[in-house]
């Protein structure tokens, strides 16, 4: 059903202290991106059971995105070193958007990836050139002092994305505004969510579904926004609200709530890309 050359151990090596280098953070972020598409049961997204809310792609377009973009990121690592200007990295950014594109036929999969996963990759750069160490806390706060500005700024041009087109609707401040805070979401509530439950579970997978599940309840995802409007945000967000009342994944019959939850979401033709793009940073940044 997938590429066989895509497995999580290629990219991932948390009992791993060697020194941080550009190709080794650039596999961390790979290996963030499939451990996020391979997550399951993830409401209303791509699985490698179904598509979720999406007729236009499935679990191998993302397959093929993300060996597209096997060399964006310790690209982007090796930039961040140089403490490249903002307007460096979005040049980086693009051509690995064209990349993207070409390999799944214009369907957009990881352009979140390619921005959020981009910055922290490239925040990563600077500080293994500046301390030779990083981590989560480092590379998110570097990714505000450093380029936060030029990140807000060029949010307030004009442009159709369906972000831009969300926030003008709503006020929502989406990724962008994410970002150039130095991620205080994935920071202050979906770090936090992971380590927990990992903690108490021992399992990646139930600490990664009850991360997600966290980042939805809080979040003002402009995905949710795009497809639903406030309704099916809000909709969203007492979804998992409830969840997480019920247990989260601690309870015993999680899976099945999670599952049926799934089915309500693909019924309302409902994403949550942005808690989805979101888990996929709080992944990387514990791989950290």
């Amino acid at each position: 059903m997938f590429a066989e050359s895509i497995k999580p151990e290629h990219f991932v090596d948390y009992g791993s202290r060697a020194k941080l280098t550009p190709e080794k953070i650039g596999r961390l972020a790979i290996g963030a991106l499939y451990r996020e598409v391979a997550l399951a049961p993830k409401p209303g997204l791509v699985n490698p059971m179904d598509s979720g809310s999406h007729a236009d792609m499935n679990f191998s377009t993302f397959v093929r995105s993300i060996q597209a973009l096997r060399g964006y990121f310790p690209a982007i690592s090796r930039l961040g070193m140089q403490t490249p200007t903002y307007s460096q990295l979005q040049c980086c950014g693009v051509d690995a958007e064209q990349r993207m594109l070409q390999a799944t036929g214009g369907i957009n999969t990881h352009r979140g990836a390619i921005f959020n996963l981009g910055l922290l990759c490239a925040a990563a750069g600077v500080d293994i050139a500046l301390a030779g160490s990083c981590s989560a806390e480092s590379v998110s706060r570097r990714v505000a002092d450093l380029w936060g500005p030029a990140i807000v700024a060029t949010a307030k041009t004009g442009n159709d994305s369906h972000g831009a087109v969300v926030q003008r609707r709503y006020g929502s401040g989406g990724a962008r505004a994410e970002a150039a805070a130095g991620f205080p979401s994935a920071i202050g509530i979906g770090l936090p969510a992971y380590r927990a439950a990992l903690a108490q579970t021992h399992c990646p997978q139930q600490a990664a579904v009850q991360c997600f599940f966290t980042l939805m309840a809080e979040l003002e995802d402009t995905n949710l926004l795009w497809r639903g409007g406030r309704q099916g945000l809000d909709f969203a967000r007492e979804a998992a609200t409830t969840f997480l009342a019920r247990g989260g994944v601690y309870a015993q019959d999680w899976q099945n709530q999670a599952q049926a939850l799934h089915a309500k979401f693909v019924a309302r033709r409902l994403s949550p890309g942005g808690s989805a793009d979101l888990l996929g940073v709080v992944l990387f940044l514990e791989s950290l």
